[in-house]
């Protein structure tokens, strides 16, 4: 379990066991995203004073995922880097998905059928074997968002270099608990909002340097420039020389309340947040009778009002796909634990979650 310590930096109010919905935030990135606040309501700094803050976050998420910095774009949100990639696949692209994939990954794919891609469905469990020498992507979560499902990452990586076929992976439900090596895929694109415990508005993209060329800058606007604000106005297009090209506007505040959470994370360590958390899921697992898992998050089929019942009892969880789903971080301890399963323990569940 990690030090005591660490969950000194949290302010929940309860047992706050649905960070799969979004991360809370510690003491001093809130602090700093505050005072950020607190000078743009009196007009007090410049958005330059708020800037470095964007350069710290963009390296600071590379070094956890083990990415070149250069390789790194920012944005708000997945799809519109999803929906990047997408819009650069040829006619007669074939992509392979999980049938139960979020629609975040899917919906952008989804939206390039007129044009000739052609997405494949099949089970989470299947993806790996299904990848043959007629794939040209695999898209898919490396953490279901429905049930917490982990996805074979390395078979997966392994069979798509095998075949010649690119990897999009969405790590929204992965990043700041399950270690991950991001240069293992072609792309890469993660939320910060939940396990980074950054801002909602705040997103990362790593992108290998061999698709700079064949992946156009869609969204190109002023902040993809080599200099953002050196040369704001008039031509030519002069876009970043690395994955800079990519980056959106930011919203500055949510990325001055980006750096502490991601800092905090590195300092503490995935591998170990990682350890913590699944812990804490697998105890909870074991306590109700269910197999243990490698994930954090734990989907359970429950009758209709467990939901509500958990909040009552001051436990924030969250429903999806009919189940009711807990997810475990480093702001947890035992006593969230035992407070989860006073009112689970009492809960006759549907059938097996495990």
């Amino acid at each position: 379990m990690l030090s005591p310590h660490v969950r000194a930096n949290f302010s929940p109010e309860g047992a706050y066991l649905d960070t799969a919905t979004y991360g809370l935030p510690p003491r001093r990135a809130f602090a700093a995203f505050a005072d950020a606040a607190d000078e743009w309501r009196h007009g007090r700094c410049g958005f330059d004073g708020w800037d470095g803050a964007v350069g710290a976050a963009r390296a600071a998420y590379a070094r956890l995922v083990g990415a070149p910095a250069a390789e790194v774009a920012l944005g708000a949100v997945v799809s519109p880097f999803v929906g990047l990639i997408a819009a650069a696949m040829p006619a007669g692209t074939r992509v392979l998905a999980p049938r139960d994939e979020y629609t975040s990954v899917l919906f952008p794919l989804l939206a390039q059928e007129h044009r000739g891609v052609r997405l494949e469905l099949v089970e989470l469990e299947q993806l790996a074997d299904a990848i043959d020498g007629t794939t040209d992507w695999v898209a898919f979560s490396a953490v279901q968002s429905l049930d917490g499902r982990v996805a074979p990452l390395e078979q997966i990586a392994a069979a798509a270099a095998h075949h010649g076929a690119r990897t999009l992976v969405d790590t929204t439900q992965a990043c700041g608990w399950l270690p991950l090596d991001a240069t293992r895929f072609d792309v890469t694109a993660c939320g910060g909002y939940k396990w980074l415990l950054n801002p909602r508005g705040t997103a990362y993209m790593t992108i290998r340097e061999e698709l700079w060329e064949q992946v156009p800058t869609n969204a190109a606007g002023w902040y993809g420039a080599a200099q953002p604000t050196s040369a704001l106005y008039g031509p030519p297009l002069r876009l970043a020389p690395d994955a800079g090209r990519y980056d959106i506007s930011p919203a500055w505040l949510c990325w001055v309340g980006a750096v502490g959470a991601l800092e905090l994370i590195e300092a503490v360590g995935v591998e170990q947040i990682g350890a913590h958390d699944v812990a804490l899921a697998n105890r909870l697992r074991a306590e109700l009778g269910l197999e243990c898992s490698d994930s954090a998050i734990v989907s359970l089929p429950a009758p209709d009002g467990t939901l509500e019942r958990l909040h009552a009892a001051g436990v924030r969880a969250s429903g999806r796909g009919g189940r009711v789903r807990l997810a475990f971080h480093l702001y947890n301890d035992e006593r969230d634990l035992e407070r989860a399963l006073a009112v689970l323990a009492a809960t006759p569940l549907l059938r097996s979650a495990s």
